[in-house]
């Protein structure tokens, strides 16, 4: 049986959005064949100071748990937490202008949460 085929982005938080510059806080991956949705966030608040110093760490996390809250699909997250995963997904890497972004989306295959773990130790750890 082949190998399960998934998706992933980085989570990212662009603290001047006017800038472009960011810190990677988090991988958030699909995998429709598993029933697999999941992400990994953790911001390191010292990197994301050196972009900029007046940044408010504590209502970052809190956009973060928010969009954790969607991926999981918490009843308490609104309606878009309310979707199917595939759609929660999708909403959750559409392209916006905000704070939190993502990059653009990847694929491999193998064990979704291996996989979770692997990217998140590579890209944000």
């Amino acid at each position: 049986m082949p190998a399960p085929v998934f998706e992933y982005a980085i989570v990212r938080v662009i603290p001047r959005v006017e800038r472009g510059e960011f810190v990677n806080a988090g991988v958030i991956l699909y995998c429709a064949t598993e029933a697999f949705l999941a992400c990994e966030l953790g911001l390191e608040v010292e990197r994301l100071r050196a972009l900029d110093r007046r940044v408010d760490p504590t209502l970052v996390q809190c956009h973060l748990a928010a969009f954790a809250a969607v991926c999981r699909g918490d009843a308490g997250a609104g309606p878009i937490a309310a979707l199917p995963q595939r759609e929660r997904y999708h909403w959750l890497v559409a392209p916006r202008s905000s704070v939190i972004q993502v990059s653009a989306v990847h694929g491999g295959c193998g064990d979704p949460a291996a996989a979770l773990a692997r990217v998140f130790a590579t890209c944000v750890r």
